[in-house]
């Protein structure tokens, strides 16, 4: 049998709960009998039933399962959560054989799924596609391993280096095709972002009004607690967090976080507490290059507009080129990968 194939589509399944899983990763399943595909699933939602489960449930004839073979892009899980163990469903099923991309590398439960399958008599294969694998979930991966969220960087500027004029505008520098493609970013992931003078002068919504998708929980940094509260951020239309020194609140949709100080170290130990896998930092310019000194990132998106304001506000300073570089429209969208 073809294992890199099925296991590619088990892949592609498990894209289409991006935006939808976390703090769950992303898991793809697909079930071959003699060749060919018998079952699909995907995990879809946060709380639902993993991949394993809409797969078995998508075979027409349950009997062909003890004679097939079930491909999975993350171990099976193996404890009680907000669902049953996968594991011992497979095993309930009696499937013939499992090949799994990449193991769960959580240490309380990586491992205990295959040991489940393995001394049940069930053939277990595991590497296949694992590096595509753990890119996919990357984010899942570094909570883990790294025991804070994944951190995105995003910022536009313009063809001289700037980010914003010298009185703070910074309307509209990307284009609009470049602005709905950040959208399509936030209702990926988990939070979005920004500084003191970001909100300030920029009224942000950080929503996702331009495309279809849930809405980032917004992240303020706002240390003496200066801000208006008339801003768009503090609207109480999404669950926003605002990170101070001052005092800890909370009303609805809006909660005050009283830290000992700012830094990205430390609010990312917050977020990370709050099962917040993955973080985009929308800026400014001062709160960007915070965390490329702190070394706290792991990825960049920077869009360069074709335009000039020759005097402003610089923008951070990547010292390392782009892994790669895209047209969208009239701008140059550069992506970097950290470390």
């Amino acid at each position: 049998m073809n294992h890199t194939l099925y296991m590619r589509r088990a892949l592609e399944l498990a894209e289409w709960g991006r935006g939808y899983v976390s703090p769950n990763p992303m898991v793809g399943c697909v079930i071959v009998h003699q060749d060919r595909i018998i079952g699909e699933g995907w995990h879809r939602a946060y709380g639902g039933p993993h991949a394993e489960v809409h797969a078995i449930n998508s075979v027409e004839n349950q009997s062909l399962l003890p004679e097939s073979t079930v491909y999975v892009t993350l171990e099976p899980c193996a404890h009680w959560g907000k669902t049953p163990p996968c594991a011992n469903l497979l095993v309930e099923k009696k499937v013939k054989k499992v090949i799994i991309a990449a193991v769960d590398s959580n240490t309380l439960v990586g491992g205990k799924g295959i040991e489940i399958l393995k001394n049940a008599g069930i053939a277990v294969e595991t590497g296949v596609l694992e590096e595509k694998a753990r890119w996919q979930n990357r984010r899942f991966f570094t909570q883990i391993e790294k025991q804070r969220p994944y951190v995105i960087l995003k910022w536009a500027q313009t063809e001289d280096g700037l980010v914003a004029r010298e009185n703070f505008d910074s309307k509209w520098i990307s284009n609009a095709q470049s602005r709905q493609l950040v959208h399509k970013w936030r209702a990926e992931e988990d939070a979005i972002l920004v500084g003191k003078n970001t909100a300030a002068y920029d009224n942000p919504r950080l929503d996702v009004r331009d495309w279809v998708g849930k809405n980032p929980i917004r992240v303020v940094l706002d240390s003496h607690l200066g801000l208006p509260k008339n801003l768009n951020l503090f609207d109480q239309s999404i669950p926003t967090l605002i990170f101070n020194t001052v005092k800890s609140e909370t009303i609805e949709n809006l909660e005050w976080i009283r830290l000992s100080e700012i830094n990205p170290k430390v609010i990312l130990k917050e977020l990370h507490s709050r099962k917040i896998q993955s973080l985009i930092v929308e800026g400014g310019s001062q709160v960007l290059s915070q965390f490329i000194e702190s070394g706290l990132w792991d990825e960049a998106r920077v869009f360069t507009a074709p335009t000039r304001f020759d005097r402003g506000i610089s923008a951070p300073i990547l010292n390392q080129n782009p892994s790669e570089t895209l047209s969208i429209d009239t701008d140059r969208l550069d992506i970097y990968y950290h470390g």
